[in-house]
């Protein structure tokens, strides 16, 4: 269910809520689509679009139905009653996407944790027998606990569990970037909306073999290599979890121990799909996500990849590898193709040169300011 609120970014958004759906393996019966103002405040949607979604899933014997929009716990609750059937929000067809991608033991923990927190705030739905109370132990024991109370208690210990565990992942990931400030290595990584090529990128500066495909969140772990550069010597590159427009906020604040080795990078490639007609909205989502982080501050080169994919559009100019100097002169832009290789030699010589610039700064840094006196 797409509704339109006079977005400009309607088509795009309806395009993107369907690849989500296919990238959780689901198949994809009907989109329906409409028009509000403003959402109704019991079913989002409207009695009557809710009466035709309800038709539409009876008659194709939908086993769920898929909002592309964030509902209220109460929401969702009505809807669910009305169509008698499950119901997903954007919210949680995104952190199912999660569930299933995470593969490293860090991925899962933080996954668990953004589930949880989203499912303490609808517990309600989940019980039809919140009346029923579960009796004490012996004849003292008094009239027990409603099973929500438990559910919610559950939640709490298991959530402080995670919370106590990616705590320990997030010193053991400070130890690391401060043996690798002390060693002077340059660490440099890679962010973008999801399906910009970032992994394709990734494994074509560092000759990793980490998983890429064409689809949404196809990596979620930052894998981290090191690479040797001319004129930059040893080159920390990792690869983060791709941004999408309206990421739950919990699965950002779960994944913060991860994305911190993008607010203490030295230099961020952000990664933009240069093929996108969107690609200008899609900037501003990661920008957006990266100020939430935050950092919004950390030193960033914009690569515009798939530049191969330009000229096969009627409606662009192609793009030529190359880079794009801002007016003072420093390396700004740089396009690329990271699956035919285009532009990447053009990439490493603009991390060289930030490279430079930056041990030119720190020793500048370092220099006193006045010359020493005689005594």
């Amino acid at each position: 269910m797409c509704l339109d609120f006079g977005d400009d970014a309607y088509e795009e958004s309806v395009e993107e809520v369907v690849r989500l759906v296919e990238s959780a393996g689901v198949r994809r019966h009907r989109v329906i689509r409409g028009k509000r103002s403003r959402p109704d405040p019991k079913l989002y949607a409207g009695s009557g679009k809710v009466a035709e979604i309800a038709a539409a899933a009876e008659g194709l014997n939908a086993a769920f139905v898929v909002f592309n929009h964030a509902l209220s716990p109460a929401q969702e609750r009505n809807v669910e009653r009305e169509l008698g059937r499950r119901v997903f929000d954007r919210s949680e067809l995104i952190l199912e996407i999660f569930a299933q991608r995470a593969q490293t033991n860090e991925g899962k923990l933080q996954v668990e944790l953004a589930q949880l927190e989203h499912l303490s705030t609808r517990l309600v739905r989940g019980w039809t027998h919140l009346e029923r109370q579960r009796g004490g132990l012996g004849k003292t024991g008094g009239p027990g606990e409603k099973q929500i109370e438990l559910d919610r208690r559950y939640i709490a210990n298991r959530v402080r569990v995670l919370k106590s565990k990616l705590e320990t992942l997030r010193k053991q990931r400070t130890v690391q970037r401060r043996a690798r400030a002390r060693g002077d290595v340059l660490s440099v990584s890679i962010a973008g909306y999801t399906n910009a090529g970032k992994s394709t990128l990734f494994n074509a500066l560092t000759r990793a073999k980490a998983y890429e495909a064409d689809q949404l969140f196809a990596t979620l772990d930052t894998t981290t290599r090191r690479i040797w550069l001319p004129g930059c010597g040893d080159v920390v590159v990792s690869d983060t979890v791709g941004f999408i427009r309206d990421l739950p906020h919990g699965l950002v604040a779960a994944f913060r121990a991860t994305l911190e080795e993008t607010v203490h990078a030295d230099l961020l490639l952000h990664v933009v799909d240069s093929a996108s007609a969107s690609r200008g909205e899609q900037v501003r989502e990661v920008d957006k996500v990266l100020a939430e982080i935050p950092a919004g501050d950390a030193p960033r080169l914009q690569v515009w990849n798939k530049i191969d994919l330009t000229r096969n559009k009627t409606a662009k100019a192609g793009l030529d590898p190359g880079v794009e100097r801002d007016q003072y002169g420093r390396i700004c832009r740089v396009f690329v193709s990271a699956r035919t290789g285009a532009g990447l030699q053009e990439l490493r010589a603009a991390i060289a040169e930030f490279a430079k610039e930056r041990s030119a700064a720190r020793r500048a840094a370092a220099a006193p300011t006045h010359p020493l006196q005689p005594t």
